[in-house]
């Protein structure tokens, strides 16, 4: 377990609880337990895995997320816990009244420090500076609400310049997009647990916001984060050819990485909680006050 998180990843284990463990077996054999109170989130990655009703209960009243994996680690499920922050109610009309200058103003702040942490993020890697200008001139140039798409802007130049000019984000490929699959799988399971523990709806985003989209505020919080899964992505491509156990290891220590917020140096795990809340706060007053960690400078994550 790195991080709070518990990874089921072979066919035919069973998850149980037992004395306030989750416990896993194989044909009524004990592999391994875990304390409940430990967990964050338990990732369901391997074929052919049964879970108790009593798991769930447990995990559920400890805020813990459960993610179902598909294809190439990509998350196809997240299970999460309900009415679990004491406002919820109140909250969930805040998010809904919240105005549309307002929704515009918070996802510039996210477009505006999701892009300072790539240009960061290239500090770590990249050979030249022009990439790293370019996305400081860009990032000057997100206005409210993204109209121009900055954001994407800003990927045109960040990918090639961290992964290679032949890279392409596509998250069914093999190789690189394989490691960013199952660290950004971790990050949208830890994000979902801030948000829910924060009294927010998941699926009512300041910028995603498709029908069929049932986690857009969590996919719209974690983008500044983004970076710090490509960072160690990066390293251990250097050195890995595919996800394995101590790759997986390596990228679900992300939630441990020290990030600069303003209480000084703090595990990304919290900054995406103090994030979380800050969002509640924001849209209980109605001005955009988003508490958004950044990326130490160049150092070596792993």
């Amino acid at each position: 377990m790195i991080g709070g998180l518990v990874e089921i990843a072979e066919s035919g284990r069973h998850a149980s609880v037992h004395r306030g463990f989750l416990k896993v077996s194989e044909d009524g054999r004990e592999l391994g337990r875990v304390p409940l109170d430990d967990i964050t989130a338990l990732i369901l990655s391997g074929p052919q895995i049964t879970l108790s009703k009593t798991l769930l209960v447990e995990l559920a009243e400890r805020k813990a997320i459960v993610v179902t994996c598909g294809k190439n680690w990509h998350p196809v499920s997240l299970t999460l816990p309900f009415g679990t922050h004491y406002e919820t109610a109140g909250v969930l009309h805040d998010q809904i009244e919240a105005s549309e200058p307002l929704r515009k103003r918070l996802w510039q702040r996210i477009v505006q420090n999701k892009i300072a942490n790539q240009k960061t993020a290239l500090g770590h890697h990249a050979s030249e500076s022009t990439a790293m200008a370019e996305l400081e001139v860009i990032r000057k140039r997100v206005k409210s609400g993204d109209p121009n798409n900055m954001e994407a802007q800003a990927a045109r130049h960040y990918w090639p310049a961290l992964m290679g000019k032949d890279f392409r984000r596509d998250r069914d490929a093999e190789g690189s997009n394989a490691f960013l699959n199952y660290g950004y799988t971790v990050l949208r399971a830890a994000t979902a647990r801030a948000v829910c523990a924060s009294g927010l709806h998941p699926a009512i985003g300041l910028h995603h916001g498709s029908r069929v989209n049932a986690f857009a505020l969590v996919d719209d919080l974690m983008e500044p984060f983004r970076p710090m899964v490509d960072l160690i992505a990066k390293e251990l491509l250097e050195t890995s050819k595919s996800v394995g156990v101590l790759e997986k290891r390596a990228l679900a220590a992300v939630l441990q990485a020290d990030m600069e917020s303003e209480n000084g140096l703090s595990p990304l795990n919290n900054c995406l909680v103090r994030l979380a809340q800050s969002l509640t706060a924001s849209l209980a007053v109605r001005k955009p006050d988003l508490a958004i960690a950044s990326i130490r400078e160049p150092r070596r994550l792993i």
